[in-house]
């Protein structure tokens, strides 16, 4: 079944690759595992239901040939044996269960042991005993000299430490792989830095609840996911309850839609186009209203005229807003307060886009670079 879901979940990759045959001989192996576990189980169901009747029916004949072979000698009379036949027939129509109990009582077992074995499971991170709620005023941001590695050996971060002071916008820009994302995941405490620390308002985010933590934040990730259902009710995910409201320029392309708001996204909101999907994940996470927002190439997924409508909308929204960028096109974070150059692990480079520019270091050469991408070829 986990085959079967996985690649029809994954239909596009199997049509880009054209490998529908490969996947269709996948599955076939996988279902040949299964009938010879299947035909395993039924050998043994027939051995332990047939080796049931067997010993009943042997029972039956020699109690009944007993009772039959004391009634000829006088031993017992007629009445006795009609007794004797009818306490054999409630005796063994209970024990024609057994087979069945047997079963439902191993498969029982089987499943305790999967239950005890998930419940025995620890999470990584959990909550300190008695922490208490996030209580965000401004919604400062500080890393403090926070270095991560998933693995021995592997260093993502090193030793990094910057600020977003409250109501302000940071970006972080950088190749990939440079470690930006990193810091989402860490700010929202999917993994705890493996030496420093990370503050909001002044308060250790390992100190206080995960619910409380992860309520004063939203983000708009780089892949948009979105349920099989409305998109009404996508869009209230950030809010559950609330109502339709005009945000991040929905109403053109809710037009556009004939069942508008009960137009249903499919699964993994398949039915729409990439830019749409980024329009409701920004809608969505404005809709939370959140003190502290994140955006993880927020409009990756846009065409120019959709970027800049998004980008003014967004500017409006963050006014107030503490606002942490993650970006790999410059274009879209000339106008924060700070932009940090991540470069394998640590900062390299701070300060305005101007300030940037003119110091002519990694960050220059990442604008040249993007600048004469975006040139039409001469020929």
């Amino acid at each position: 079944n986990t085959r079967a879901v996985d690649s029809l979940l994954n239909f596009e990759t199997v049509k880009y690759f054209g490998n529908e045959a490969y996947e269709a001989q996948r599955y076939d192996e996988d279902l040949a595992r299964w009938e010879q576990a299947r035909r395993r189980n039924r050998l043994s169901l027939f051995g332990l239901n047939g080796g049931q009747a067997l010993i009943i029916a042997l029972a039956q004949t020699g109690i009944i040939g007993l009772a039959v072979l004391q009634v000829r000698t006088g031993q017992l009379t007629l009445g006795d044996f009609v007794l004797i036949s009818q306490y054999m027939i409630q005796l063994f129509l209970p024990l024609g269960f057994l087979g069945f109990v047997y079963r439902e009582m191993k498969g029982a077992m089987a499943n305790i042991e999967r239950l005890f074995a998930l419940l025995d499971v620890r999470p990584e991170l959990a909550d300190r005993p008695g922490a208490p709620a996030l209580d965000v005023a401004g919604g400062a941001i500080r890393f403090e000299q926070v270095s991560f590695r998933y693995q021995a050996g592997r260093s993502i971060l090193d030793r990094v430490s910057f600020e977003v002071p409250p109501g302000k916008k940071v970006a972080v820009v950088g190749a990939s792989g440079a470690g930006k994302s990193t810091l989402v995941k860490l700010l929202f405490r999917f993994y705890d830095p493996s030496a420093g620390r990370i503050l909001i308002d002044g308060q250790d985010i390992a100190e206080v609840t995960r619910e409380s933590l992860r309520r004063a934040i939203g983000i708009v990730p780089q892949d948009t996911v979105l349920f099989n259902d409305t998109l009404l009710e996508n869009l209230r995910y950030g809010k559950p309850g609330a109502s339709a409201a005009s945000m991040a320029h929905l109403d053109e392309f809710l037009v556009q839609l004939p069942d508008g708001w009960q137009t249903r996204v499919g699964e993994r909101g398949l039915k729409l186009s990439g830019g749409e999907k980024q329009r409701v994940s920004i809608a969505r996470t404005i809709l939370k209203r959140p003190p502290i927002l994140v955006f993880d190439e927020a409009t990756s997924s846009l065409d120019s005229r959709s970027e800049q409508a998004i980008l003014k909308a967004l500017r409006e929204i963050a006014l107030n807003h503490t606002s942490l960028v993650i970006a790999h096109r410059l274009s879209t974070v000339v106008d924060a307060d700070r932009i940090l150059v991540l470069d394998q692990g640590r900062i390299v480079e701070q300060g305005g886009h101007r300030e940037l520019l003119a110091l002519g270091g990694r960050y220059a050469a990442l604008w040249a670079a993007q600048q004469e991408q975006s040139l039409p070829d001469p020929q």
